[in-house]
This record gives C-alpha cells, structure tokens and sequence, in this order.
C-alpha cells in the first residue's frame, strides 16, 4: 500500500463537465495552464482512475516550436496533433515510456499539451497496483511516463475522443488551483528560453526540474524529457 493513500482510493470529489473543443482553442502555451485542475479520467476493466492536472507542457504547432513533434509536419506519428482539438496524442519514449498529451489550437496547427504530472484523485489502490515502485502517493503520477502508467494509458488510445462522454478516456474540469508558476520545459535542448511549462503551485506531485540536455538521435524535442 502505498504512503498517504487510503484503502479503495475513492474519489475525493466528482469532476466536473467535460471540456469542450471551445476551451482547447488558442495558443498552446494560453491553453496549457488552463488545463490545470483538470481530471483525466480512464474506465479500464479493472476500474476507474482519475488524475488531476498539476503539471502541464506547452508544444506550439504551425512550424514555430522545434520542440514539438509536429515541427516537420503531420508525419505518420505525429498527425494526430493536427487536430481536431480535444484527441489524444500518445507516443512512446526511448522505446520505454508511453506520455500522453491534449492536442490544442485550431485544427491543422499541430499544437498539444503534454500532460507531465498530477494528483490520483479516484482509484488510487487501482493506480497503485500500475505503479508498484511508488512509494508515496505523490510519486503515483509524478512524470509523464509515470501519469500514463497510473491511467494504464497506452498504444489503444492513440486518437482517443477526450471529449466524448463515451469514451474511455476523458477530460474533465476541475477545480483551478490557487496559484500558478511557469518555467521552462523539461529535458529539451532547443527552444529552451521558453516558460511554457506551467505548474500548480506547491504542489507535491509537480515533477523536479532538470534542465536540457544534450541533443539526443535527430530530435532535441518532446523525447528528451523521460
């Protein structure tokens, strides 16, 4: 069992509405921190997580951000980030980590939201289970290799609806937090000036800052932060 969880990991309160592909419209980096206090939530078989946003990552399309997948166009992996609004962007890392993101901006732009980190507000012994190295509740969903594994987000949900009520994965409102810090993204090596990393703040689950790092194979982009 993991610290600071209780037994059954039921929900601490019920999310909101659905979002809307109105509220996913604009910039990347002016939709991101509007996503935090979100809940993603996933209906697997075995149960029901939720995770509420406390980190989150901007990746501008249009050609503008070397950062971001779609920076050489709608290639086969990263077409879904060209839209619509409100799908879900799923890739794997270094052939080790699946992350998740939320494309933004209007279609044909080629903007998301990497989902870097947040809390497990329902199913949290399910999570658990997904996450056996964590030993705290805040490490459950603490990353974004880490906050796939806890909502058991995988290959299957590459495209998924985000905003379809009958789909398996959704994203909810949620309750905004109080304050909000902005820095720059995690583990990249080019676009690095930019503060579009945006965080709850205080929050225990955000995940420690690192700097970029060396370019790694043809990318210095969303790849190098796992």
């Amino acid at each position: 069992m993991v610290d600071g969880l209780a037994r059954g990991g039921g929900a601490l309160s019920a999310p909101g509405p659905l979002l809307t592909a109105e509220d996913l419209l604009g910039p990347a980096d002016a939709v991101a921190p509007t996503l935090l206090g979100c809940w993603v939530v996933t209906d697997r078989p075995e149960g029901q997580v939720a995770v509420r946003l406390t980190e989150v990552e901007a990746y501008a399309g249009n050609g503008t951000d070397p950062a971001a997948h779609s920076h050489r166009g709608p290639t086969p992996r990263a077409a879904v980030m060209f839209g619509p609004p409100g799908r879900l962007y799923v890739y794997f890392s270094y052939g080790v980590h699946w992350c998740a993101n939320v494309v933004v901006g209007a279609e044909g732009q080629g903007s998301a939201v990497l989902l870097r980190a947040g809390d497990v507000v329902a199913g949290a012994e399910l999570a658990a289970s997904r996450r056996p190295a964590a030993k705290v509740a805040r490490d459950l969903a603490r990353g974004p290799a880490r906050l796939a594994q806890a909502l058991a987000i995988g290959p299957d949900d590459k495209d998924a609806e985000l905003l379809d009520p009958s789909s398996t994965v959704r994203l909810h409102r949620g309750d905004p937090p109080a304050q909000v810090s902005a820095g720059p993204r995690v583990g990249i090596s080019v676009a690095t000036e930019l503060p579009w990393r945006f965080w709850e703040t205080g929050a225990a689950s955000v995940s420690a800052f690192r700097p970029g790092g060396k370019p790694h194979r043809r990318t210095g982009g969303q790849d190098r932060d796992r």
